[in-house]
């Protein structure tokens, strides 16, 4: 992990990359592979690595996350991750999770099938990843300080990129556009990434319908759209067929915004999805313009619905039933008044406020002298507690006009225990305090089934008819729907500190997180490994 300079929109930057690439390099590997990955920390800032979607049965020591599983590598020294892949295939990432070092610290983690065992579709001619990120022109740590101190939103990205270049709409861009070759007649694997760092982003290519085969590394009923809403954290695994007259068609990605009045990057980026028999210009040094296709407005929600609502498992699956663990967690932002004795500059958020933002009421405080894991393992008291509630501590209308004496959260470390091999039920409710908006909430250490989703608030007597307990999809993030809920399942198998967060990094900042304790169940298959000699000292 080192500083390397980058130049994008006409500028040179010394960003934080990987092996001085940007993005950082694809890992490939097959199911039930063990993977040992040294991490040499050669730049300026703490840093860690969280495998996303990576179930890390029992190893949780390398999940990732900065002072929940470990404290972060420090300027000069080195970690070796450890993990192996145990069932999952797909398309899965890699990431920073310290700051806001994801920015630029990124990469596709693609599992392939064990030798023997195939894709449940036809093999796709050739498979290429597409990794949609967010670029500012600035140094992303730099944007999150500014912010945490004035209190304000953090200024927006100034590009989106497809593989780390901005595309053709940009400035001192297009000479270095990625194109994506195909021949006439084949079918593509595309293996789509939401990297960016705090946009939820259309995906569409020009003419072209898109075949989703799997999200989140889990298979799907195949089904046929033309764009799809893929939010940070999440995949989309979709089958292209080159069946369009030969020439140069862009594939295309811009912003899903549901925050009211919120700034946001309203760029396109592009790549070219290139026909290898598209004619010629017909003069040199000129280029035959791609065609754009049409995206959905920033604001189509209708549009995600009917994207996300398609979403099934390719057969009926065992969804757990017999519910140990109801939660019912609210999901939102905040804004606390400015602190006695601040200056006006230290509370830039609406109305001399601070903004912040908190899960049933707790804007979650990451601790800075021991990991959670650490603490929990040792035994070390005072570094959380275990009483995070399972239901708002307060009911009220969520996604009516709330009293504003509501908008203030409490801070806390608290973390919710959960039995090993208990059943859970997740009800994740969106509030409307400041603004209602569509929240990407992702979990380590599992995958879950979303069982429905829906708008307003939830209602366990008429919406629980709603749940599809046949063929819902599996996924390791979903996005909650802006002023809506989502209800989500899971088996509570896996040992160890798993840290629950919205994927917009400008939340997590502000504390939507909390984060589970599962204990360790019968004998050593259900027992959390012990911590290798190298996990990071604070």
């Amino acid at each position: 992990v080192q500083a390397t300079p980058v130049k994008r929109l006409c500028k040179t930057h010394n960003i934080i990359t990987v092996n001085g690439q940007y993005p950082g390099p694809t890992l490939e590997v097959n199911n039930g592979d063990s993977l040992e990955v040294k991490v040499v920390n050669r730049g300026q800032y703490n840093v860690t690595i969280h495998w996303h979607g990576i179930r890390q049965l029992r190893t949780g020591w390398a999940d990732g996350p900065e002072f929940v599983t470990q404290c972060p590598i420090r300027p000069g020294q080195s970690y070796t991750y450890r993990f192996t892949i145990e069932g999952q295939e797909g398309t899965l990432w890699w990431h920073a999770h310290s700051s806001w070092l994801r920015a630029t610290v990124y990469g596709a983690l693609i599992i392939h099938p064990k030798a023997g065992s195939s894709y449940p579709f036809t093999k796709p001619k050739r498979e290429t990843p597409l990794m949609l990120g967010e670029w500012w022109d600035a140094n992303p740590i730099d944007v999150v300080r500014e912010a945490a101190r004035t209190g304000a939103a953090p200024n927006i990205s100034d590009a989106y990129t497809i593989n780390g270049q901005p595309g053709d709409l940009y400035n001192c861009s297009s000479k270095d556009t990625i194109i994506v070759p195909l021949d006439s007649g084949e079918t593509n694997l595309l293996r789509v990434i939401n990297s960016a760092l705090n946009q939820e982003l259309f995906f569409t290519i020009a003419n072209h319908r898109l075949t989703i085969v799997a999200v989140d590394a889990s298979y799907v009923k195949p089904f046929t759209t033309s764009v799809i809403m893929i939010g940070p954290g999440q995949t989309t695994d979709i089958l292209i067929t080159a069946d369009q007259p030969p020439a140069r068609y862009y594939i295309a990605a811009r912003a899903y915004q549901t925050a009211q009045n919120a700034a946001f990057d309203n760029t396109t980026t592009t790549a070219i999805l290139e026909y290898k028999s598209a004619p010629c210009p017909a003069k040199k040094g000129q280029s035959v313009q791609p065609i754009l296709p049409p995206l959905p407005a920033y604001n189509d929600t209708a549009t995600v619905t009917a994207f996300t609502s398609s979403l099934r498992s390719p057969s009926k699956v065992d969804v757990p039933t017999d519910i140990d663990e109801n939660l019912f967690i609210t999901v939102g932002l905040g804004l606390n008044p400015c602190p006695p004795g601040s200056r006006a500059r230290d509370c830039q958020g609406p109305n001399g406020t601070r903004f912040t933002s908190s899960m049933n009421n707790v804007s979650f405080v990451f601790p800075s002298t021991f990991s959670l894991l650490q603490a929990h393992h040792q035994g070390i008291p005072g570094v959380f507690t275990t009483d995070f509630p399972a239901v708002p501590p307060v009911k009220f209308d969520f996604t009516g006009n709330v009293s504003r004496a509501l908008w203030s959260p409490v801070r806390g470390t608290r973390l919710y225990k959960l039995k090993y091999g208990s059943t859970v039920q997740i009800v994740l409710q969106d509030t409307t305090i400041v603004t209602g908006e569509n929240h990407p909430i992702h979990i380590h250490g599992y995958d879950f089934y979303i069982l429905a989703e829906g708008f307003g608030n939830f209602n366990p007597q008429s919406d629980t008819s709603k749940f599809n307990l046949v063929d819902p999809p599996m996924r390791n993030t979903v996005g909650v729907p802006s002023s809506g809920w989502a209800v989500i399942r899971f088996v509570a198998d896996n040992p160890g500190v798993w840290l629950m967060h919205c994927h917009l990094d400008v939340h997590i900042t502000w504390g939507l997180a909390m984060a589970f304790l599962v204990e360790n169940g019968v004998g050593k298959l259900q027992t959390l490994e012990p911590p290798p000699a190298d996990l990071p000292v604070c």
